[in-house]
């Protein structure tokens, strides 16, 4: 699978655009703010259906008009898809694939699998566990559409939950059966999560730690030895869902809110059985994270049967020689397919990239 060509419309800086790709690796190259890691954003609108650094859709329409529109033309498994993504202030969302818009956009995902690698993944390590579990419950939804919908499904049922606790409070009443019905949904759908995200942990981390010891190959000074290591973080490991709520019950009442369940799990990320956001140097928390998203990719080509397209964005500048020609020695294998490359230095680039030996095509900017 490969995308052919994209038309950009509206979007972000963009007024109109257009660009026809190599089948292998492309280059985005240009001053900063002209527009590079945009187009990239782009692409992964055509595969998500919404943006990677701003999730609010209006904000993606450039400004002083009044919509966007992209186009994207694919070949995969030599047929070719047509995907189109468009949003007109004040209405809905449309996504359409050759030519029949999709009455929910939760039937694309997974269609077009991507990965993206931008310095914006240091909210994997800096931020708090929400952006984490967004992280596994992405990779795990691509090919599993029954964990997806018990996610939809889950968060509904803890914002009606929530939303009794907050009446009960402001009418000074309680009806415990009326919470009852609503636990019993969320341990029948949380119970799934937590035992699905139990098993992509396990069999992920070895996919991690293989990428993570040829990143650093060959980098490590005077032979230190850095253990990486993460660890799936529940409630549930201790007590049954249906006892937890039991216990959190009166402090929900409380606080209004729904404590305690798997909306809470988190990752710990460790190096040296220490946590990577406290001890961890620029350069090791960079190829934890390159690490963690190759292994990402690698994941999801297992279980689609597809090379997912890949991201660059900016990446040259956050690495040193070493983790760069590292990088790219690892993604110049036939597991990897399409590559998109923005950089600041085209010289720079085309150099890097002439040496893999893979066909090409530069994008000044």
């Amino acid at each position: 699978m490969f995308l052919e060509s994209i038309s950009i419309i509206n979007f972000k800086n963009f007024s109109e655009q257009s660009f026809d790709f190599d089948e292998k690796i492309n280059c985005l190259v240009g001053n900063n703010g002209v527009g590079k890691t945009n187009v990239l954003d782009a692409i992964y609108y055509l595969s998500h259906t919404k943006g990677y650094f701003n999730s609010i859709a209006s904000q993606n329409i450039k400004h002083e008009e009044e919509f966007f529109v992209i186009d994207g033309i694919y070949k995969k498994e030599d047929r070719i898809e047509n995907i189109h993504c468009s949003l007109k202030k004040g209405h809905k969302k449309i996504v359409k694939r050759n030519g029949k818009e999709y009455e929910k956009l939760s039937e694309h995902f997974g269609f077009l699998p991507l990965v993206i690698i931008s310095p914006s993944d240091t909210n994997l390590i800096t931020e708090g566990s929400e952006i984490r579990r967004k992280f596994i419950d992405m990779i795990i939804s691509m090919s599993d559409r029954e964990y997806f919908q018990d996610l939809i499904h889950y968060q509904k049922i803890v914002t009606q939950r929530n939303a009794l606790l907050k009446y009960f409070a402001l009418n000074f009443t309680f009806d415990r059966d009326s919470i009852e019905i609503y636990d019993e949904q969320l341990i029948a759908h949380g119970e799934r999560i937590y035992k699905k995200r139990k098993l992509f942990v396990q069999e992920f981390i070895p996919i991690f730690n293989k990428r993570y010891e040829h990143i650093i190959q060959n980098s490590q000074a005077d032979n230190l030895i850095e253990q990486v290591s993460f660890f799936y973080k529940t409630q549930l490991d201790e007590v049954s869902f249906a006892d937890l709520l039991k216990q959190q019950l009166e402090r929900d009442r409380v606080l209004q809110y729904s404590g305690a369940g798997i909306h809470k799990d988190d990752l710990l990320f460790q190096i040296n059985d220490h946590p990577i956001k406290k001890i961890g140097s620029q350069g090791q928390q960079k190829s934890f994270l390159i690490a963690l998203k190759l292994a990402e990719y690698d994941f999801i080509r297992k279980k689609s049967h597809m090379k997912p397209i890949l991201l660059l964005d900016d990446i040259f500048d956050k690495l040193d020689d070493q983790r760069v020609g590292q990088l790219l020695h690892l993604v110049n294998d036939d597991s990897f397919g399409q590559l998109f490359i923005t950089d600041t230095h085209d010289k720079r680039t085309e150099d890097l990239i002439r040496k893999t030996g893979q066909s090409y095509r530069m994008f000044n900017l």
